[in-house]
Formats: C-alpha cells, structure tokens, sequence
C-alpha cells in the first residue's frame, strides 16, 4: 500500500469529522429545531447550533473545540501491516493538530503537560479488527470530555433516584438508560446521543456503548427487543422536558442505540456512551493498493439545509430581554439581570478552564486586574501565523461543574462578576453569586465557530505552561451572547430543570417490558 496515500486519506478522514457533521446526524438536528416553539430559549439555542454547523463548513475549522479523544475502529483485510497503519493514523493526527482541525487534547496524568500534539501514551485511540473484505474499512469518532464525563455505567440490581428499583431484566435496563439521559442535564450539550451497553465487564461494557455510536442514526436493531428498547427510549426521555442546552424544551434525545453481549453470572453491568449534539462521527473504506479513499460512510441519504431567515425572525419573536454590557461590569448591572435574561457582552473576557482555577485557588494575585471582568470557560483551538499573532479557530464552552470547588471563591478574591460556560453549577457557586454580585451565563455548547466569530482580537496571554486549552487567553469580543441562567437573587435555571425532570422521570416507575 502507498501509505503516504493513505496518510493524506486519513487526515482527510480526520478533518472532515471534526469540521463536517455527517448527513444523518444533521437531519436529527434538523427534526428537533422543527419540533420546538419558536422565541423559547431552546428554539435560540436550536438556530445557534445550525449556524455554527454551517460556519464550521464555510471556514473548514472545527464545529466544536473540544475535538476530544480521537477513537478509530479499523478493519483490515488479512495481511495488511497493522502497525504502519497505526504510523500513518499517528502522523496524520498531528499535522490535523498543527494545522488547527485538532485541540491538542494530550495531557499527561501524572504532571498535567500538554503534548502539544495530540499523541502520547492511550492517544489516539485505534481499535483493529481484521475482517475478510478487500479493502480498509476506517471509522473515527471525535467525543469531547464534556459528553465523555456523562457516561456511566449501572451494576444492576440497583436503586435509581426518581424512578425506583432497576432489577436483572429488560425493564430494569430501560429504568438504568432514562435515569441516564436524566443526569446528563445539559451538561454533556444536549440534545444528545446514547450509546447502551449490556452485560460484558466494566470495561467491555463501556467498549460496546461506545461501539454502538458508530452505527447510523437511521439504521433499525436486528434485535426485536432491543428495537423495541431503543423505540421506547426515543419516544419517552423527550418527555423528561430537559431540552437543548438544559433549557427545558421539547427535545432531549436525539438518538439511541443498544447493543447486548454475554456477562459473568455474578454481574450485570448496563454501560451508557453520551455523546453531544455534536456528533462528530465519519468513516471511509480505503484502497489497499493505493492507499486512495473510496467511499464515505454516514454520508447518505437527505441533504439538509437550514433556513437562517427563518432563524433571524425567531430572534425577533424572541421573549427572553436582551441586555448589552461592557466589560468591566459593575456590581449594580449585574444585580439587574434575572434567569432568563440574554446578554450581549463587549469588552474583553478572559479564559480559564481546571488549571486556571486550581491556580487562581491559592496564587498571590491573577495575571491581570480581574475585578469587574468576564471569566469564560473555554479551551480554544489557536492557531499562530508568521508574524506570531495568535488567532482563535474555535471557542465555545466548555462544561462548568468542574469548577464547582473553586468558582465562588475566585469571584470574591478577584472580583470577577460573570462567569460564562455550559451546562451551570452548583449551591456553592449559586451562593456566591448572591453574595458577591455575580452572574452565571450560559453559553450554548458546541458552538465554536458561532463564538470565535465574536472574538476580534486576542491581547495577550498567560500562563501558557499549563497548555493551550488550559492558558489564560485575553480575548477582545463584540456580540458575545449567553444567556442568563443564575443570578444573584438565588435564581438557577439548572436547579429547576433538574427537579422538574426528576418528577416526570417518576413517571416511568412502573414495569412496561415483561
């Protein structure tokens, strides 16, 4: 095989996952925006996501920062040199980082270095099967650690707040997977996908739940049960009312698929793969001659389009008030907002994601005077040209919750009065803000190319050992919208959905599959 042909081919393969979202995910994403109301916030939340679909097609730049762990699934015909492959796969990953379609995403367990290029021990990850076929048959998923931390995986017999008592038959698997699309919330960016594992051990649990991602969004289970299952999940976790973003709404689930292997007696493990709106998932079968793509898998059916005329006049009908601040902010204005409010922001922002609070936690002072401004909650993708000029290629949110130990207390030291990121905290953070005077927004997950197109310039940077997802990035911003989602009057959203989805999940107590 030619294989500097069939590196070219899998950086192909590996840009246009991270940058093009296949046909059948798009056409998902396109029933749950015909679906909701319009002007509610999950409608807002629904128009962004299909701009940015379409931005990240225009731009070729990455849908999503958060490019995750690179996972491929080979099969190879009997004969074919595995490990040059793996070479190749291992190239083409880091000219797709330094060519900006790739986060460097690597980082060390024990010291928390960046590798700066996405490879490193467990990275990427390459899963070879050899199979009978003549040619190479390579699939890639792109699942960021936002979705990734909403796995989880139920040893079953079990109690499930909300919904009871799961035993060792189909109607505790179908209790174990609608508790799973209930603790996801919005923080894993929904409206998502799931991928369900039964039986195996822990770790081959998991293996099949992730397996299960890799089949199309429209393909029927050859198992009478399991499409029964699935049919079910589809038809019920949407009346969980959790929506896009967390923001309540009509759609939750986008997608499910189930796949079932033998277990030890003594286990009985259900595993649960979340995975984002932003389903980044493309395969491709490649010549085992000349190393030359040959067909694109996922990449069938319907073309959709999005109608973003229709999008502006839902913006107009929108309910939510629009409140533009700038940047520094003062505590009275931020007393103002209320849940539900947007916020156009302008004026700098600065981001800071674990390192960033972990070292705010015990540091002396902050890079710069923080008092009044905007903290985000993001690791862009950045890309530096010849004059040493740093430009954003991609900066949506990333998952909040995290920050939980630390957010409420940098606020106060530091005088920070906004926080921006997804999926929302928790009663400590919530106190604070009431406190201090601070506000939390909520940014919708995923777009990347939607925010990075209201950054105009980056001023600076700090603290750059920590990696580039991880520095502290000055950024100049116009238009920057999010919405409020906790305010300093002891208001969360979050906090509301998550108790209104609890009692409908209540509802789905009794047996339904004998």
């Amino acid at each position: 095989m030619n294989l500097e042909t069939f590196q070219q081919s899998m950086y192909t393969l590996i840009v246009e996952t991270s940058t093009n979202l296949p046909k059948d995910v798009r056409r998902a994403v396109k029933k749950a925006k015909e679906r909701e109301n319009a002007g509610t916030r999950a409608a807002m939340s629904l128009d962004t996501i299909t701009t940015n679909i379409k931005m990240a097609d225009d731009n070729i730049s990455p849908i999503c920062q958060d490019t995750g762990m690179p996972t491929f699934k080979i099969k190879t015909p009997v004969g074919v040199n595995q490990i040059q492959i793996q070479k190749a796969i291992y190239a083409a990953i880091e000219q797709a980082t330094k060519d900006g379609k790739l986060r460097p995403n690597s980082v060390d367990s024990l010291d928390g270095s960046n590798s700066g290029n996405n490879l490193g021990p467990g990275t990427p990850v390459i899963k070879f099967e050899q199979w009978e076929e003549d040619y190479i048959d390579a699939r890639l998923i792109l699942k960021g650690g936002g979705c990734e931390n909403k796995n989880i995986q139920y040893s079953l017999p079990c109690e499930l707040e909300g919904i009871g008592k799961a035993g060792r038959d189909l109607d505790g698997i179908r209790k174990c997977i609608m508790h799973s699309v209930y603790q996801a919330q919005g923080q894993g960016c929904s409206a998502g996908f799931i991928g369900v594992g039964i039986g195996g051990d822990r770790s081959s649990g998991y293996d099949l739940a992730k397996a299960q991602l890799f089949r199309g969004v429209d393909d029927v289970n050859e198992n009478e049960d399991l499409r029964n299952l699935e049919e079910y999940v589809m038809e019920y976790a949407n009346e969980l009312g959790i929506g896009t973003m967390g923001f309540g709404g009509e759609t939750t689930l986008l997608g499910c698929k189930i796949g079932v292997m033998n277990r030890l007696p003594a286990s009985f493990f259900v595993s649960v793969a979340y995975n984002c709106w932003a389903y980044r998932r493309l395969g491709v079968s490649v010549n085992t001659e000349t190393g030359e793509i040959g067909e694109w898998f996922y990449q069938d059916g319907e073309e959709v389009s999005f109608d973003t005329a229709q999008q502006e006049e839902q913006e107009v009908k929108s309910e939510s008030r629009v409140v533009t601040l700038q940047a520094p902010i003062t505590e009275e204005q931020i007393r103002e907002l209320k849940v539900g409010d947007v916020v156009q922001i302008n004026g700098m922002m600065y981001t800071g994601r674990d390192a960033i609070h972990k070292h705010l936690s015990t540091a002396d002072s902050a890079p710069v005077d923080l008092d009044g401004q905007v903290i985000y909650h993001c690791g862009p993708v950045m890309l530096k040209d010849e004059a040493g000029q740093w430009h954003v290629k991609a900066a949506g949110p990333t998952t909040s919750i995290r920050e939980e130990p630390y957010q409420g207390d940098i606020m106060k030291r530091f005088g920070i009065r906004a926080v921006i990121g997804k999926g929302g905290m928790g009663p400590k953070t919530l106190q604070a803000l009431g406190e201090h005077g601070g506000v939390y927004l909520n940014a919708i997950g995923g777009a990347a190319q939607y925010y990075a197109d209201c950054i105009k310039g980056v001023e600076g940077v700090d603290l750059m050992q920590f990696g580039i997802p991880e520095a502290m990035w000055h950024l100049r911003v116009e238009g920057f919208t999010a919405v409020v989602t906790m305010d300093s009057h002891g208001n969360s959203l979050h906090e509301e959905v998550d108790k209104s989805s609890l009692q409908k999940l209540a509802k789905f107590k009794e047996p339904v599959f004998a």
